[in-house]
């Protein structure tokens, strides 16, 4: 019989509906040892809690996480607030002996993530960071084609992740639905926010980052702050691009904004080889382009590969082939990954100690274009 994972959510929106979602659907599809439960969600409006409960099937609420950290029916807390909290929730629940599944970026800045690092492995807990694009199929099945050596040596990684949605100057900072354009809640902007997923999925793909250098840019110097109805400085990036070196000896180049016009969330990433090359777009996300320069020269062209027969990664616990599956599918195989890691022993990635790899980056990025300069990772 399978064994209850209960859990335990702080916070919700839109992160919390995506969490909930795969920890409803995971056991439909997957054959687990470990079946999670929705013990309890935690916020601090009483009735939005229990709004979002009956929603999702939660059995209780609570408006304090401190409560829900010591309930003793908690297996695993799910970390969906505001960076500036991830610390803090983080490190009590590993004392609590708690399992933690925490938001991406992993914290407001490196310090912070080796204090998080340090207590999930003192207590040895586990523990893992919601960064769900590797989990796509297709991203999965590049990272598979890269390690058979398809590509051979990796001469470019290039990624960029676009936005439009913060161009008006009217649109406020802070607050419950835009923390993430107030840099007390956030940290930084798109770096930590859509940057540190393109850093993510680059490590986990194309290997360490030695140095960077990069610029930043904040086109709204002021908007009214919902908190205090003033009209305050803006402290986040609006936009980010950085040139690096990684540890294969291949380049990189990242770009993001929130600033891109006819771009509502486009995330692209380019990989070129010693024998090929690899594309992928997070609005065809099914799909993986491919280039073999090894094909006959008359045949030689890029080709789409359908990421959906059984043999392609996840696909077997989905549909028949051709028939594609979405975004939210990708927390479903982080949910089943980290439930699977549960039996066997190892470790899903990301965990903590892998994302604090991404945090240094993003940290040495921010610096980079505060002082105008290369900076080592």
């Amino acid at each position: 019989m399978s064994k209850p994972l209960r859990i335990g959510m702080i916070g919700y929106g839109f992160m919390g509906r995506a969490h909930s979602n795969a920890y409803n659907r995971v056991a439909n599809f997957f054959k687990l040892e470990h079946t999670p439960v929705l013990q309890a969600v935690c916020a601090r409006d009483e009735e939005k809690a229990k709004a979002f409960a009956e929603t999702w099937g939660y059995k209780s609420i609570e408006t304090d996480w401190r409560k829900l950290i010591a309930r003793d029916d908690i297996d695993a807390v799910d970390i969906c607030t505001p960076n500036n909290l991830h610390k803090e929730i983080a490190i009590a629940a590993a004392q609590a002996g708690k399992m933690i599944l925490c938001e991406k970026p992993l914290a407001m800045n490196v310090a912070e993530g080796e204090e998080m690092c340090a207590a999930v492995e003192k207590a040895g807990v586990a523990n893992i960071v919601w960064y769900n694009y590797r989990r796509i199929p297709a991203v999965t099945f590049a990272k598979q084609l890269i390690d058979e050596g398809k590509l051979g040596r990796i001469f470019h990684y290039r990624a960029n992740f676009l936005q439009d949605w913060t161009i008006s100057a009217d649109l406020p900072q802070g607050g419950q639905g835009l923390w993430r354009l107030d840099s007390a809640a956030a940290g930084s902007g798109v770096t930590g926010d859509l940057l540190a997923h393109c850093i993510d999925t680059a490590l986990w793909l194309n290997g360490g980052i030695s140095d960077v250098t990069a610029m930043t840019e904040t086109f709204i110097k002021e908007r009214k702050h919902t908190l205090t109805g003033k009209m305050e400085k803006v402290t986040i990036d609006d936009a980010c691009s950085f040139l690096c070196h990684f540890q294969n000896g291949s380049l990189g180049l990242f770009e993001s904004t929130r600033y891109a016009r006819g771009h509502k969330a486009l995330y692209t990433l380019e990989i070129n080889g010693e024998f090929g090359s690899i594309k992928w777009d997070l609005h065809d996300l099914h799909r993986l382009q491919w280039f073999d320069y090894r094909d006959a020269g008359n045949l030689r062209g890029w080709s789409s590969i359908h990421v959906t027969d059984g043999d392609h990664p996840y696909m077997n616990k989905w549909w028949v082939p051709g028939l594609a599956i979405g975004y939210e599918h990708s927390f479903v195989h982080q949910v089943a990954d980290f439930c699977e890691s549960l039996s066997t022993g190892k470790p899903a990635g990301p965990t903590f100690r892998d994302s604090l790899e991404t945090q240094k980056v993003c940290d040495a990025v921010l610096k980079s274009a505060a002082e105008h300069n290369w900076q080592k990772v």
